[in-house]
């Protein structure tokens, strides 16, 4: 699969869904191909993935074959395709499927996971990917940062301010007990 197979099956879907024969939301891929295709090279066969509501390129690039993809999207399962046969797995919760990749990776599976720049922002994407370091496990996690969480700017959202009367635990101070 080429750049030019994954654009114009990205094409595709979209035309099918303006045309009504797609009854389902449709999160679409677009401008990081040439990415996606040198990350798929170390991605073997045996390894599974996980992946997000966006997950099209990835499907086409983990081997899935395309017309088992459209067939999915067409049902109206494409924020949520998952292949078991391929090793393939997604979820449309934003990170949710973070810890289901590390607990394939904790059986020393090799997991690559994918997530938005939104996800990674999350608790649950720090905590895994502290605990996968912590215990060296066979988990890789790609940041797909297009800048955007749902149609706001990632920035707008995390750029808030907020100043802490006390720490995250405790009181400040040392107490003696």
């Amino acid at each position: 699969m080429n750049k030019a197979d994954l654009i114009a099956f990205e094409e595709d879907i979209a035309h099918l869904f303006e045309q009504g024969k797609i009854k389902a939301p449709v999160h679409l891929h677009g401008g990081n191909e040439e990415d996606l295709i040198e990350i798929f090279k170390y991605i073997g066969e045996d390894d599974w993935v996980f992946s997000t509501h966006r997950s099209h390129y990835h499907a086409l690039l983990k081997g899935i074959p395309s017309e088992l993809v459209k067939k999915e999207i067409l049902k109206g399962n494409s924020i949520c395709l998952n292949f078991p046969r391929y090793n393939f797995y997604t979820s449309a919760i934003v990170g949710g499927i973070i810890p289901i990749a590390l607990g394939v990776a904790s059986a020393d599976i090799k997991a690559w996971v994918f997530v938005g720049d939104m996800a990674i922002e999350t608790g649950i994407a720090h905590e895994c990917i502290k605990y996968a370091h912590s215990y060296s496990l066979p988990i890789k996690f790609v940041v797909e940062d297009n800048g955007f969480s749902v149609d706001t700017p990632t920035h707008d959202i995390w750029s808030y301010s907020y100043t802490r009367k006390f720490p995250h635990q405790g009181v400040g101070s040392y107490v003696i007990f």
